[in-house]
């Protein structure tokens, strides 16, 4: 069974609401559950939004208001809330249907159960595709890939993983303290990311003998401290090592830059620069973003990353961040966030005054609290021809809970994990679209929590899981 965009969450979903509707007040959630706001992207200004409410709540709220207006329609009295609330919701989904109709879908879509745990989940996949588990392991975080396709695992279990194809068997490493979440290989050596630095040890000097502490030697310290503990490492285009770091929490004054002590130094990205015979030195690349987790490199070769945004504002604001990170470019945190209108305003849980105000803005955004992680271009050969080129991301879904954002709600109401698509036409953002979802069932339960994506030599995405009903690795197929 194929499903469009527009159909998956739009429709079905509707009929819902009608069944259970029994108010006058038409809210957040049902409009955007009318309108398929998971899956059915809208734009606004420059910003590629995966979910906005702006423009639907006006357009709903004039069509309720119209029909409130009148005192019968078809025979029907419109003064009976009930009722007129439902004819809102039943033209509104005409109006999704004839939007629906006049747009080629980005994607089409399969379902696929996915038993595990004693529970069923209902998946939504590309067409032609299948969603299988590859290999358990414990809390696996960051891919790296080899030249020869053999995969690399960081964790937050104090583990380094490697998985040979088939990908069916994993072997542990290394065991490390330090929080090795991220892995690169890079002229020989493997390089790993922990909260204090980053570290390297001749690849080969794992010859099925377990690496430990003191097998490693420090390339560079790193600011390290309290909260988001993560440091990814990459290897650019450049053969130069990149690292991103988040700022300690929702409002610390942590900036790259002048003015600020080594250990401030947080919450964006930093390259290292080499010289024979010189220490290496971290240089500034790009700052103002408040824990930017997954990065990667465009075709052209233009860095972008994805970035976790504050949880203060509560449930709905701000939107997470997709950005171009350009050198030198300034993303606005802790000082400046993004409001319903498209605008950095200023944030006022920090005092200390910007050190700069030329903030640029994302080119797409997800949905508040959606957790986005690791971020892997599509290669050529992989997936659909149409899907080369744009960007996968992981968004790990949320702790926070409706309606104020805290932790102690309905998990049902949590920010879902789930794998899109950022869709590029050369150069350019499109749009948002999902490329696996149904990770989290109607209870809350999740199957698997996405932390980082990559691709092989088979054009398969893989992706790693540290959390939900399953931690490890899944890959995401063409059926045989």
């Amino acid at each position: 069974m194929t499903y469009t965009v527009a159909w998956m969450a739009g429709i079905l979903s509707v009929l819902q609401i009608i069944a259970k509707l029994n108010t006058n007040k038409i809210t957040d959630e049902s409009i955007a559950r009318i309108h398929g706001i998971s899956f059915y992207n809208q734009q606004g200004g420059d910003i590629v939004r995966f979910s906005t409410l702006t423009k639907l709540r006006a357009k709903t709220m004039k069509l309720f208001r119209l029909i409130k207006s009148k005192d019968k329609i078809g025979g029907l009295p419109m003064k009976n809330p009930t009722i007129c609330l439902r004819l809102t919701i039943a033209l509104a989904c005409c109006l999704l249907l004839a939007d629906a109709s006049a747009h080629q879908p980005a994607v089409s879509y399969d379902e696929q159960v996915f038993e595990a745990d004693g529970n069923s989940w209902h998946l939504i996949v590309p067409a032609g595709y299948r969603l299988e588990l590859l290999v358990e392991m414990a809390k696996p975080r960051m891919l790296a890939k080899t030249d020869n396709n053999v995969l690399l695992a960081g964790s937050s279990a104090g583990r380094l993983y490697r998985i040979k194809p088939p990908y069916n068997q994993v072997e542990v490493l290394a065991a490390l303290s330090g929080f090795p979440h991220s892995v690169a290989v890079r002229d020989g050596e493997l390089l790993v990311g922990r909260t204090d630095g980053i570290y390297r040890v001749p690849y080969q000097a794992y010859r099925g003998k377990l690496l430990k502490n003191s097998d490693f030697e420090l390339v560079v310290a790193l600011p390290s401290g309290m909260g988001h503990a993560s440091r990814t490492i990459a290897v650019g285009p450049d053969n130069k090592i990149y690292v991103s770091l988040g700022i300690s929490g929702n409002c610390s004054d942590q900036y790259i830059g002048a003015g600020y002590s080594f250990d401030k130094q947080r919450g964006g990205i930093l390259v290292l620069a080499e010289q024979k015979g010189r220490a290496p030195q971290l240089q500034p690349y790009a700052s103002g973003l408040r824990n930017p987790v997954g990065f990667d490199w465009h075709p052209n070769g233009v860095l972008y990353a994805s970035n976790n945004g504050p949880d203060h504002q509560g449930y709905e604001l701000p939107p997470e961040y997709f950005s171009r990170v350009e050198s030198g470019s300034f993303h606005g945190m802790p000082w400046f966030w993004l409001n319903e209108k498209n605008q950095l305003v200023r944030d006022d849980c920090i005092s200390s005054p910007p050190p700069r105000r030329d903030a640029v803005l994302p080119v797409a955004t997800f949905p508040a609290r959606s957790a986005p992680m690791g971020v892997r271009f599509v290669p050529p050969g992989a997936l659909q021809p149409e899907m080369v080129g744009s960007a996968t991301v992981a968004l790990h879904g949320s702790w926070g809970t409706k309606p104020s954002g805290g932790y102690f709600g309905d998990k049902a109401t949590r920010r879902p994990p789930q794998i899109v698509l950022v869709r590029f036409d050369k150069d350019r953002v499109l749009d948002v679209v999902p490329l696996l979802d149904g990770l989290q069932d109607v209870e809350g339960r999740r199957l698997a929590r996405p932390m980082d994506v990559a691709f092989v030599s088979d054009g398969a995405l893989y992706f790693t899981s540290d959390g939900g009903a399953i931690e490890g690795l899944f890959r995401l197929r063409r059926k045989n």
